[in-house]
């Protein structure tokens, strides 16, 4: 820790006092030593410290500079410390700086906030300052340093390690973020020093930001090397690691490649209006007006603060923003699954970057402010990134300033942009040069009626949003679109990727006929997914709505839905930023089955108990860091180990249930009837001492223990409810949430399916219904296998609904139990699904 990296006792072994020194090198190369004989370091990081000095200085200013080792030379850090030299009569550090003290930092990468607070009284305090300089106590730094400190940007220069291996980038689409990822993460677990040497450049792989500044693209000829114990074995594991990403990129290029091929059915206008070409982002056709989004220049005000609080409310800002982030990986992984998520997993490693966490910190030191550091560092390095003219990482560029701009409302509220508050009453073509995920998360659906952007692509996180929103999108349409005149009539094409300009009439009433036709499709659909799931030999199938807030359910009721199956209460410990409390919780219960008693008609509604652990993870709950959160204390373990989490909520929820509707209670990641047990006592003990009505109590079955064990549990358990996503990963034991394995982790894998149907069978021991609630339910191919099996209810994404009932509804009952027999027998997912089509 650096909180004993100078022990009074070893003071004398880490500082030189009246110490002299030709110039900086040797000052550098002095403390350097230091580092290596108290064993901080490994032989070697003395040079990594001076070469660090050629490409970015270390000075901080009040005659104090700290040199340390460049970023790709952590392996050569063996623990936290400080080594200090102290210069009496100084020497010239940079022409008009002069260093008297030179604070030799080693320090791992999660470090960097830690030290710029040890160093804050040495910076602040001059007077302090003035005794250090003077003083022959090596004792009196111990004293002085026990606050924090400062980091500095790692960076690369273009020589190659002891150990190489060149290789030709044969990525379609060059070195990207998702690819990128990877490289780090198998960086980080190397424990030698690796470099990625591109022509004159290089970068340290562990770092995502300075890998995307490469600007690697397909056929680039690059060199990897290595250095340190073993290196040429662990470089062979790191490049076999890149190799390994190229069949998997080639075949998404290849899948995007058939796709642009593919005729796509969109509008052709009659006449020939002015075209602009773009690239298909969201379905649809809109037209309207445009309203062109000019760039929002963000003023951010410079409002210097101390060190020891700024440094506090970035790293409390940073916690926060990354809390935020694992929200929304959880979220697009059940709504789009691991490959879509593995975009935001991309943007969450930007905030782990040193660079940019160490140029805010040196803004700092300058004496500028943390929200105007802060932002200061993002656009500099987001620009880097967008003067490499890869349209690839210029949407990193795009998603490195969004999540900053997350980080910046984190540190100051007012700060929160509001640049959609003009737009005009009638619905518009919204024309802006990129919009980012928050500003189209915001979008008001009634004044917006499409969105077309100049720079952005298909897969970025607007993209995504827009499609949720049913937004018609194009984006990647050049400047010529942002010349447009606001006013200007404009047909957004968002299945042809194409942006029409002063269409004629007639070509306007071809494209309202075609709307028109599209409107009555979809009021068909709409009348029909209002009706129930029956299978046309009369069995029905309950068929409900996974939704975390109230004000989701009325859509998912006008889908079709019949109630919510499913409830995630963790999401009101995720967006909040603190533990809510038994009020909050109650109003957010009441609301749910309010809003489920439209018409006087009571629909069911389950709420899932606390589910924390494993990816979803809350810092203000300050749970312990496991080595394996998913096999760790999470759902069922953690609400028995804190009642202070559960107590709250089975209060609010018993309070909501003694209001009236028909709420039951859901608990987690039950692997053993003990466990089951002792959360009914608890749910019996409030529910008596509120005098409130009884509520059927459930259990999740996510582990293969509850599912072979279910005639157990059934005996205690008022209802199962199967979440296929964890089931799959647990029974397959791949992580859902890796990219890499994404398409191998298929919840139709006959292992998840017997799974699925040794539930059913153990439910149907003591008659209790079975639903699920998984990403499988919302694939009609995949509710037919599960009514098949036996299953009495499925819970999805609203939108899911009406495909879902529209394929069992042409179902037989008998064909399905069919089907799924010989489902069971497949050798694996991929032949499951080959049962599509030719069963039914």
């Amino acid at each position: 820790m650096l909180a004993d990296a100078i022990p009074a006792s070893h003071a004398a072994d880490l500082v030189r006092i009246d110490a002299s020194a030709t110039d900086k090198t040797d000052a550098i190369r002095q403390v350097g030593q230091l580092l290596v004989a108290a064993g901080c370091v490994a032989p070697g990081y003395e040079e990594s410290m001076v070469r660090r000095e050629a490409v970015a200085n270390t000075f901080l200013g009040s005659g104090v500079a700290i040199p340390h080792g460049l970023g790709e030379d952590k392996g050569l850090v063996r623990n936290d410390g400080i080594a200090i030299l102290q210069l009496r009569e100084g020497i010239d550090w940079n022409p008009g700086q002069r260093a008297h003290i030179v604070v030799g930092i080693a320090a791992n990468s999660d470090s960097h906030i830690t030290i710029l607070r040890r160093l804050t009284r040495l910076i602040q305090d001059e007077e302090r300052l003035q005794v250090l300089i003077a003083t022959d106590d090596p004792a009196e730094f111990s004293r002085a340093l026990l606050e924090d400190g400062t980091p500095a940007a790692p960076s690369a220069p273009a020589e190659d390690l002891a150990h190489t291996a060149a290789w030709i980038v044969d990525y379609p689409t060059g070195l990207h973020a998702r690819p990128a990822s990877t490289w780090v993460e198998a960086a980080r677990a190397s424990a030698v020093r690796l470099r990625v040497r591109h022509g004159e450049e290089s970068a340290d792989p562990r770092n995502l930001v300075a890998l995307l500044q490469l600007g690697l693209r397909c056929g680039d000829e690059i060199t990897f090397s290595a250095e340190g114990p073993a290196a040429q074995g662990a470089l062979e594991k790191f490049v076999a690691t890149v190799r390994s990403l190229s069949a998997r990129e080639k075949e998404d290029a290849a899948r995007a490649a058939e796709k642009r091929k593919t005729p796509v059915r969109c509008w052709t206008p009659v006449g020939s209006p002015r075209m602009i070409a773009g690239v298909a982002a969201s379905p649809g056709l809109a037209i309207g007006p445009i309203h062109v989004l000019s760039a929002a220049e963000l003023s951010v005000p410079d409002v210097p603060v101390d060190l020891v609080n700024g440094g506090a409310m970035l790293n409390e800002a940073l916690v926060r923003t990354r809390a935020q982030m694992k929200a929304l990986i959880d979220d697009t992984t059940r709504r789009l699954g691991a490959s879509e998520a593995a975009i935001f997993k991309a943007q969450t490693e930007l905030l782990e970057d040193t660079d940019i966490i160490t140029l805010t910190c040196q803004l700092m030191v300058e004496g500028h402010g943390v929200a105007w550091s802060w932002h200061q560092a993002v656009q500099r390095i987001a620009g880097k990134l967008s003067a490499l003219g890869n349209p690839v990482l210029a949407a990193r560029a795009a998603d490195l300033t969004d999540v900053g701009r997350r980080v910046l409302a984190e540190i100051d509220p007012g700060l929160v942009t509001g640049t959609l508050a003009d737009l005009p009453e009638e619905p518009c073509i919204l024309v802006a040069p990129d919009l980012s995920p928050s500003d189209t998360a915001t979008l008001d659906t009634a004044r917006v009626a499409g969105i077309a952007t100049a720079l952005g692509g298909p897969t970025s996180h607007s993209a995504i949003l827009a499609r949720t929103l049913g937004l018609p999108s194009v984006v990647a349409g050049g400047a010529d679109l942002l010349a447009a005149a606001s006013g200007t009539t404009a047909i957004v094409d968002g299945d042809g990727g194409r942006v029409w300009l002063d269409p004629s009439e007639k070509d306007l009433a071809s494209a309202r006929g075609w709307i028109a036709d599209l409107t009555a499709q979809r009021v068909a659909e709409e009348e029909e997914r209002g009706q129930p799931a029956v299978t046309r030999d009369g069995h029905r199938v309950e068929i409900a709505a996974n939704v975390n807030r109230p004000d989701q359910v009325g859509f998912a009721l006008a889908q079709g839905g019949e109630g919510v199956g499913l409830m995630r209460t963790e999401f009101l410990f995720l967006e909040s930023g603190n533990t809510p409390g038994e009020d909050e919780q109650f109003a957010v219960y009441r609301a749910m089955i309010d809003a489920l008693s439209a018409g006087n008609e009571e629909r069911p509604l389950i709420v899932r108990a606390l589910d924390i652990g494993g990816d979803k993870q809350v810092p203000h709950l300050e749970l312990p860091v496991e080595e394996n959160p998913f096999l760790g204390v999470r759902g069922a373990r953690l609400l028995l180990r804190r009642h202070d989490l559960l107590e709250p909520q089975l209060r609010a929820l018993y309070r909501a249930a003694k209001e009236g509707g028909k709420l039951s209670i859901m608990f987690p990641m039950i692997t053993s009837a003990h466990e089951l047990l002792a959360l009914r006592k608890r749910c019996e003990a409030v529910r008596a001492e509120l005098d409130a009505p009884q509520v059927p109590i459930g259990i999740m079955i996510e582990v293969p223990a509850a599912a072979v064990q279910a005639a157990q549990l059934a005996a205690h358990a008022d209802f199962f409810s199967i979440g296929t996503n964890d089931l799959t990963q647990y029974t397959l034991a791949i992580d859902r949430q890796n990219p890499e394995l994404a398409g191998e982790a298929d919840s139709l894998h006959p292992a998840v399916l017997r799974m699925i149907a040794a539930t059913v069978e153990g439910a149907r021991t003591h008659d209790r219904w079975v639903g699920v609630c998984g990403g499988i339910a919302g694939d009609p191919f995949g509710a037919a296998l599960l009514v098949g099996l036996g299953v009495d209810e499925l819970s999805m994404t609203p939108r899911d609904i009406p495909a879902v009932k529209a394929r069992l509804r042409g179902c037989d009952r008998g064909e399905l139990n069919r089907l799924a027999a010989q489902a069971l027998e497949m050798d694996g997912a991929a032949q499951v699904r080959a049962l599509d089509g030719k069963a039914i």
